[in-house]
């Protein structure tokens, strides 16, 4: 059972790639954006129902098993666990705006969204990473979502001005 639960904290195993696992763990979030987006052709339902579902599955089992997470791999956010950038990256493509038939679209609004995210997890603006300090799984997520919210406004700024 120790296997499955690795499996799932480690992002489906994205935790396991060499450099960087975290980027790992947004990368694959992203390509499920653009995989619903190609699948639905770009039905805006769809892909934020597909996303919000990541964002909820992910968080739910990053608190739950945050205390197996810290005794498998040591330390109170290990990088092996890509569960919260799962959760996070979810968050930071839940409400941005697709439109049908529209690859070039998606791409951008998933590079965008991607890097964004990624540059403030590792920044860590303020209350991320206050929030590290909470208690097991809870301390694990917090802080990405915190940077999801942020990914999420930049984008939906950058949209408008652009």
């Amino acid at each position: 059972m120790n296997w499955l639960k690795k499996a799932i904290v480690t992002g489906l195993g994205t935790g396991y790639l060499p450099v960087a696992p975290g980027t790992w763990g947004s990368a694959a979030v992203a390509a499920i954006f653009l995989a619903v987006a190609a699948a639905s052709d770009g039905r805006a339902h769809c892909v934020a129902g597909a996303m919000a579902i990541v964002a909820v599955l992910s968080s739910v089992a990053c608190v739950a098993l945050g205390r197996f997470t810290e005794q498998s791999f040591g330390g109170k956010d290990p990088s092996r666990c890509t569960l919260d950038e799962w959760a996070g990256q979810a968050v930071a493509l839940l409400f941005l705006p697709i439109a049908r038939g529209e690859w070039r679209n998606w791409l951008i609004l998933a590079g965008v969204s991607f890097l964004l995210f990624r540059i403030l997890d590792i920044v860590k603006p303020p209350p991320a990473r206050r929030l590290e300090k909470l208690p097991r799984g809870w301390g694990v997520l917090a802080d990405d979502l915190v940077a999801a919210g942020y990914a999420l406004a930049a984008a939906q700024l950058l949209r408008l001005v652009l």
